[in-house]
């Protein structure tokens, strides 16, 4: 199982972070969290969900695309204020591919010194893992600048 050094990889993971996310925008508008209520926000969440999300989406069945649907898995248990750790460790067992969905590390130092630094490759690992891409992007200035100007809107990836 992927949570033996539980506290160690667990901030790691998408699952983790992205069902913190919804369920921190469920309690913040709603008082009373129902599981049709949870699964319909999951679904609206996943409709906008890029890169790895999309894909945590699509194990869920949650994505539009998905061939199953296993969003009762998630949405009972957070209608019930099950702790999200525990629902994420649940699916794991039914699909390890779930645990094994993690971010990109980012590099701290997003400055142009500091992209200036790594290869094209991960500069392009940066954007991809933001669900972004650099079309015509060929001279590793372009990369640089690129990542500079979308940064602040990916600042929750950035920050893990």
């Amino acid at each position: 199982m992927c949570y033996q050094h539980y506290n160690v990889l667990i901030a790691a993971t998408v699952c983790v972070d992205f069902l913190y996310r919804l369920y921190g925008s469920l309690t913040s508008a709603h008082s009373e969290l129902t599981s049709s209520l949870v699964e319909e926000e999951l679904i609206q969440a996943c409709a906008v969900a890029q890169g790895k999300e999309a894909r945590l989406c699509y194990y869920l069945g949650a994505s539009s695309d998905a061939a199953t649907r296993v969003t009762a898995s998630v949405s009972r248990p957070l209608a019930s204020h099950v702790p999200i750790e525990k629902i994420c460790q649940r699916l794991s067992s039914r699909d390890t591919q779930i645990c094994q969905l993690r971010y990109e590390p980012q590099p701290k130092d997003l400055s142009s010194d500091g992209l200036k630094k790594l290869r094209v490759l991960e500069l392009r690992n940066i954007l991809a893992s933001w669900g972004e891409e650099c079309r015509g992007c060929l001279e590793k200035h372009e990369f640089v600048s690129l990542i500079q100007e979308k940064a602040p809107l990916h600042a929750h990836s950035t920050e893990l």
